[in-house]
């Protein structure tokens, strides 16, 4: 998420635990083992109910999001497993703690070498990032101008490398929400019916997947899996085919729109992948396109 100070990204970001679908029992054991490992478990909690939302200050190290140690200990991609890290103001974390996570999100584990032993932990997450578009804030602001030097806003964005932001599904600006919106009465959608939706999604990809081991939901498809469920039609192909020639998008943005579509699709209840899916999950590809900071 990319938007101004006060903007509600951290909040949005706070928010996103209460529309994830529960817990089921092999997660919220997997989970449990985790956090008992690293000492997390309070004395009155036996099962893990709730799912993980891990918040790290920019200056953690290395070894405390990784893991590590003598006898190593997981860190925060792993604690955070099966449910969310948000890492806020994403370019003042350390490059190389950022690289470190470049790994675990594609294979969804993480090997801990040390001299004595090596242990893997799994890595299950869902990263949740947010930033200013540049040092003061206001790029692309509707009413504020923005006060950097010309340069500023690619050299800031910078400190976030290209692979890392290739494997973000979603990119999206957050724009100040004005005083009419904030001061109306009208109640909003609450989140448990947005959650109910998502649970009837997560259902969908369950059995979809019932006949795979250890696959159940979109994100964990294979390429053989996206070509026999997520495959569009030849008006969403044509679509998809001008975007990644005019956004000059990657071969894993590819794979990862059409796995954002899918879900798109699931969540409206569609068997098939329509292009007005396919044209949603492109339009969340906003910040890896080469002229996005000018």
């Amino acid at each position: 998420m990319v938007g101004p100070p006060g903007s509600g990204k951290s909040m949005l970001a706070k928010r996103l635990p209460t529309i994830l679908p529960p817990f089921t029992l092999h997660e919220s054991l997997e989970t449990t083992k985790i956090h008992s490992v690293a000492g997390k478990i309070g004395g009155g909690t036996s099962l893990m109910v709730q799912r993980p939302f891990r918040s790290p200050h920019h200056t953690i190290s290395n070894v405390a999001m990784v893991g590590g140690g003598t006898f190593p200990q997981p860190g925060e991609i792993s604690l955070a497993h099966n449910g969310i890290l948000f890492l806020d103001e994403l370019p003042e974390f350390n490059r190389s703690v950022l690289e470190v996570m470049r790994q675990p999100l594609e294979d969804r584990t993480i090997t801990v070498s040390r001299a004595r032993l090596s242990v893997d932990y799994p890595a299950n997450f869902m990263l949740v990032a947010s930033m200013n578009p540049c040092p003061c804030g206001y790029y692309n602001h509707p009413d504020r101008p923005c006060l950097c030097s010309p340069g500023a806003v690619q050299k800031y964005m910078n400190r976030i490398s290209g692979p890392l932001l290739d494997r973000i599904d979603i990119q999206i600006e957050i724009v100040p929400v004005p005083f009419e919106k904030i001061s109306e009465q009208q109640p909003s959608e609450p989140s448990i019916a947005i959650r109910e939706r998502v649970i009837k999604a997560r259902a969908i990809q369950e059995r979809r997947f019932a006949a795979y081991e250890g696959i159940y939901c979109n994100a964990q498809m294979n390429s053989k899996l996206l070509a026999r469920h997520a495959r569009p039609d030849d008006k969403g192909l044509a679509m998809l085919k001008t975007a990644m020639n005019r956004l000059n998008l990657s071969a894993r943005a590819y794979d990862r729109i059409l796995k954002v579509s899918r879900t798109i699709a699931d969540l409206e209840g569609c068997e098939l992948i329509q292009p007005a899916h396919l044209a949603e999950a492109i339009g969340y590809r906003n910040l890896d396109r080469e002229d996005w900071a000018g």
